[in-house]
């Protein structure tokens, strides 16, 4: 069914002279809620608070703050429960892999949840929790394993273990996470909250990430904390895991979310969001009777609190996976263009960034990580990641910066130039810190990394943005409803967000061996290649909307 203007008063019965006073006092009330549902029938979300905006950005504060801590850590503590490098490139498969094949699933999935909640909540808390999970593994795995085996040989296996496990299950909640946060903001807010939410996103994304990396740079083991503490790894899981579990909780609060109900197996209901911030029904707002059973469609499929305004049909809600291939090789040509030139970015950016600290602590300070652990070698290893965690703190400080300063310069460059230049200096920066591997400098260049990493967190999502903006403009054009297409924006976003997963499985197969063979020095000049390859595919291959 669909609700128009001229339908829904041609419905309403005709006034008399005892309902008179309140259909008045009432009115304005009905048109606010006629002016969120276009003539198409599609719901136009309202505008949003800048307080709203902000809280739902505290995900990616959370996310990225954890995300930092791994970055900082991840390689260290493998390194340092023994680790064999022939395992290390296992660690970077396993997670992607599994993100890769399962990411569009489930952003198909929560295109079609029914959940009360609504339809992307529900698995950014699931995501949130396994990140949790993963978290406590590889930050306290060896001392877990400790606790239970007394055995040197079987407590280093172990440990092994349990730290390859967390690692995996880390990266594959948080780089999955992604997703359902991006298609939760699309769904909740106009084309102009979407563009201030980007950049929300980014900002918190830098300071999240700034805070995880100086958490990492500071020397815990003198603090109270690391006295009563068994490590200095269990300091800071307790403040990633305290700062991730209050920004999740603010965030899945943050905007109440329009979730979808069934009737018939055909009907979509579809809930809208009253001032101040709770379900309530067409009779609720308009009170005495003022709509009655009139429009027996809404009546008979609503519950309190819902109101039935889009159709959809059994087979679109149920998609099995071969019809979910067939819907994403049957994406259109710049869809797949924009996904490709994601994947260039992700490439380059991880496979600098992973390897970042070590790169620092071995080509840099020419530290060694396998020496024992009182010797200079290994202590002069620590200083260095020490100090590359302060230029990924750096790195995160000029992507808050940086995504601020987009909004600044997308009048005058546009999305293009936005996007070639996020690639240009950063395939630039680290391609001068492979041929200048010195301290103060490297440092320097770190400020680039921020301008990619703000890029990529705004730049190919707004454009996304854009696609569907002008999706649904030439669907009205031609009389149809907006948003009758197979796609969702969550299972575009997903398609989006598995590019991250596809360039961790590449590295994993190739950058993993190089350094194996030619050290931590391969990764920047690596990334450095790709970045410039993928800034020519940027300015030659992606569409961008005018």
């Amino acid at each position: 069914m669909t609700l128009t203007k001229e339908s829904f008063h041609g419905a309403l019965p005709p006034a008399s002279e005892v309902t008179k006073a309140d259909m008045d006092s009432t009115r304005e009330k009905e048109e606010a809620l006629l002016q969120s549902v276009t003539t198409s029938g599609a719901v136009v979300p309202r505008k949003r608070a800048v307080g709203r905006l902000v809280m739902h950005s505290m995900a990616m504060f959370g996310r990225e703050f954890c995300y930092a801590v791994e970055a900082a850590f991840v390689t260290p503590v493998l390194l340092s429960v023994g680790l064999p490098k022939n395992l290390y490139s296992l660690v970077w498969l396993i997670s992607p892999i599994l993100g890769f094949v399962l990411q569009p699933v489930v952003g198909s999935a929560s295109d079609h949840c029914t959940c009360s909640w609504g339809r992307r909540r529900p698995y950014i808390l699931g995501l949130g929790i396994i990140m949790l999970l993963g978290m406590a593994l590889y930050l306290n795995g060896d001392v877990m394993i400790s606790a239970f085996i007394g055995e040197r040989d079987n407590r280093r296996t172990w440990a092994i273990v349990i730290t390859m496990l967390g690692v995996v299950l880390f990266d594959f909640a948080a780089d999955f996470i992604d997703g359902p946060i991006k298609a939760y903001l699309f769904d909740v807010c106009s084309h102009q909250d979407k563009e201030k939410g980007l950049h929300y996103h980014a900002l918190f994304t830098g300071l999240g990430g700034a805070l995880g990396y100086l958490t990492g740079a500071m020397d815990w083991g003198q603090t109270v904390l690391g006295y009563s503490l068994a490590s200095e790894f269990q300091v800071i899981f307790f403040f990633a895991a305290l700062v991730f579990l209050v920004c999740l909780t603010v965030h899945l609060r943050s905007i109440p979310e329009v979730p979808l109900r069934y009737k018939n197996e055909e009907t979509k209901i579809l809930l809208e969001v009253t001032e101040s911030y709770k379900y309530s029904s067409i009779e609720e707002e308009i009170k005495n009777g003022y709509l009655k059973s009139t429009c027996t469609e809404i009546k008979a499929a609503a519950k309190p609190g819902k109101c039935a305004v889009m159709s959809h049909t059994e087979d679109q809600r149920r998609m099995t996976l071969k019809s979910l291939l067939k819907t994403l090789l049957s994406m259109p040509s710049h869809y797949r263009y924009l996904c490709v030139s994601h994947l260039f970015g992700w490439m380059a950016f991880l496979s600098n960034m992973l390897f970042f600290t070590d790169f620092m602590g071995q080509v840099v300070y020419q530290g060694s990580p396998y020496a024992p652990h009182n010797s200079t070698l290994y202590l002069t290893y620590k200083t260095g990641v020490e100090v590359g965690c302060w230029g990924l703190c750096i790195n995160a400080i000029s992507s808050s910066a940086y995504s601020y300063l987009q909004k600044i310069l997308l009048p005058y460059i546009g999305l293009k130039g936005l996007y070639f230049i996020g690639y240009l200096l950063f395939g630039l920066g680290t391609g001068l810190i492979g041929l200048f591997p010195n301290v103060y400098s490297t440092l320097a260049l770190c400020s680039l990394f921020g301008v990619m990493s703000s890029t990529l967190y705004t730049v190919p999502f707004h454009l996304i943005a854009e696609y569907h903006r002008e999706e649904e403009s030439l669907k009205l054009q031609d009389g149809e409803q907006a948003g009758e297409h197979g796609r969702g924006k969550g299972i575009d976003c997903a398609a989006l967000t598995c590019m991250v997963q596809l360039a961790q499985i590449i590295l994993g197969v190739g950058l993993g061996l190089l350094v194996s063979v030619a050290g931590s020095a391969v990764t920047v000049i690596s990334a450095s290649t790709v970045a410039l390859i993928g800034c020519c595919f940027v300015a030659f291959c992606v569409r961008y909307v005018e």
